[in-house]
């Protein structure tokens, strides 16, 4: 059972601190239910994306799954530019696709409006600024990524 004591700070406390979180965001109103039309209407599907659904999700897939031998490679076989570089890049999409998909799921479009379009473009500008570090790493330093690794590994 819950004491008297800790139960302000698990309720009112954290319900208040969201509150004033998102207190300065407007958001689209919702009908009750998050139910549009009545019962006999026909349902509607969303345009079809390419971006979206199966395909997206089968990419997502394949980065991750990429990740596990690319990571494991250097320490068998030792380094090269084109394996650092293959691992830089699949680690930068799969940054990439993680964080879009919590700005899908935490900031709808449907409820937050153009703040959806304002995280997706902050999202490509840090990944275009993550993807020329990379690129600094991999032409100035002795073995790329990797090299910085073996380094922190090694101190």
């Amino acid at each position: 059972m819950i004491s008297l004591v800790t139960r302000p700070t698990l309720t009112g406390a954290s319900r208040s601190g969201a509150a004033l979180l998102i207190r300065g965001i407007k958001t689209i109103p919702q009908p009750p239910g998050y139910i549009v039309g009545t019962v006999n209407d026909a349902y509607v599907p969303p345009k079809p994306h390419k971006a979206e659904g199966s395909y997206h999700w089968t990419s997502e897939r394949i980065a991750a799954f990429a990740l596990a031998p690319l990571t494991l490679a250097p320490l068998v076989g030792g380094t090269s530019t084109i394996l650092d570089s293959t691992l830089s890049t699949i680690l930068l999409y799969h940054c990439y696709t993680g964080f879009q998909s919590c700005i899908t799921d935490y900031i709808p479009k449907r409820v937050y409006g153009s703040y959806h379009n304002y995280a997706n473009y902050l999202l490509i500008f840090g990944t275009g600024v993550a993807g020329y570090g990379l690129y600094k790493i991999e032409t100035s330093e002795d073995g790329g990524v990797t090299g910085i690794i073996k380094k922190t590994w090694n101190a």
